[in-house]
């Protein structure tokens, strides 16, 4: 009796040994082939864009008006800063501005003025040079009376009376064609000097619209300069890092807060390059947030960076110096979620999560 419950015994350990055999056995196979398919990393992080606000012109903070951690929509006004100073000189730029355009037109209606004279110089040209004709042709006919009575009064045919007559009228005649002659070159000098003053006037009026242009665009410069003392978020999302009050002065160019839209989160997951043989992009991804223990969100694989990090980093290794220890690298993975996976918005930037990519 003894040996048959013996034999049983033994019968049963054996089976309960190869059972356990191929538990452990089948456990094992389907770890390896969990492994194979699955590719899981816990050096990964939630990230998404972060707009930082910052001004564009110095001043003093006028009004504040977001808190922390609110809530803001594109184009609502986040802040004000005081313009008092910025309204000055628009004002100073619009008075030059207007001083430069009135000048600009009283060169324009000098211009307008010498223009018309110059229609009366050419006139007045044209009438000397008519009278310079007629005494030329009046000088000269005196000219053949002279020499006609000098030979008429050499041979004793005339009087003397006659011939003086002759001769005064000769000297009249060339008396008077001098002046046409001196008057006629006074016009032309004259019709000279308003072409001369013209063309310096239209020189004076281009240089007169360069510099109406170059105060004007000073003017919409300061009227920008002022428009930018109303600072407007650049996207919808959530206010954070605000280090900024009412009252404060600020530099251009300080950060003054930041924006965060959740709307558009993403994962970065820092894989070991052994780990990357079967990755590729649109492969599925199961991810797990250690804030949010059981809940899963879902996405794929967008792209691979294309180096390590360490490559990417401020002192990338010099494997070429010194002694060379081989470590094992690790490659950016950048992780979309899934349109719908998060309707609550639970994940935030900088999160703790362990994605899993399923490679078949």
């Amino acid at each position: 009796m003894n040996d048959v419950v013996n034999k049983f015994k033994g019968r049963l350990g054996l089976i309960f040994l190869a059972v356990a055999i191929v538990v452990i056995a089948g456990g094992f196979y389907f770890f390896q082939r969990y492994r194979t398919t699955h590719v899981s990393t816990d050096d990964a992080y939630a990230t998404g864009r972060i707009h930082v606000v910052a001004s564009k012109v110095p001043g003093t903070v006028k009004t504040l008006l977001v808190k922390d951690n609110q809530f803001v929509k594109e184009k609502d006004v986040l802040l004000e800063i005081d313009d008092q100073d910025y309204s000055v000189k628009v004002r100073e730029s619009e008075s030059t501005v207007g001083a430069e355009k009135a000048r600009l037109e009283e060169i324009g209606s000098r211009t307008e003025v010498a223009r018309k004279q110059l229609t009366e110089f050419n006139f007045r040209m044209e009438s000397a040079r008519a009278n310079l004709r007629l005494a030329d042709v009046n000088l000269q006919q005196s000219q053949t009376d002279l020499k006609r009575m000098e030979r008429l009064f050499a041979n004793k045919i005339i009087a003397e009376e006659q011939y003086d007559k002759a001769k005064t009228a000769y000297e009249g005649d060339l008396a008077r064609a001098q002046s046409a002659r001196e008057q006629f070159g006074q016009a032309r000098a004259a019709l000279e000097t308003q072409n001369a003053l013209i063309k310096q006037m239209a020189a004076a009026q281009i240089s007169q619209k360069s510099s109406v242009r170059q105060k004007q665009e000073t003017l919409e410069a300061d009227r920008l300069k002022k428009s930018y003392t109303s600072i407007y978020a650049p996207s919808s999302g959530y206010v954070t890092k605000k280090s900024v009050e009412a009252g404060n002065q600020i530099q251009a160019g300080q950060p003054l807060m930041a924006l965060v839209p959740l709307t558009d989160v993403w994962i970065i997951a820092n894989y070991k390059e052994t780990q990357l043989e079967m990755v590729k992009s649109g492969q599925k991804v199961v991810v797990k947030v250690d804030s949010y223990p059981g809940k899963k969100f879902y996405g794929k694989v967008e792209s691979i960076m294309a180096g390590t990090g360490a490559a990417f980093s401020l002192f990338p290794p010099e494997n070429a110096t010194g002694n060379y220890v081989k470590v094992v690298q690790r490659i950016p993975v950048k992780i979309v979620l899934d349109a719908g996976t998060d309707p609550d918005k639970l994940l935030r930037v900088g999160m703790s999560v362990e994605p899993t990519i399923i490679v078949e």
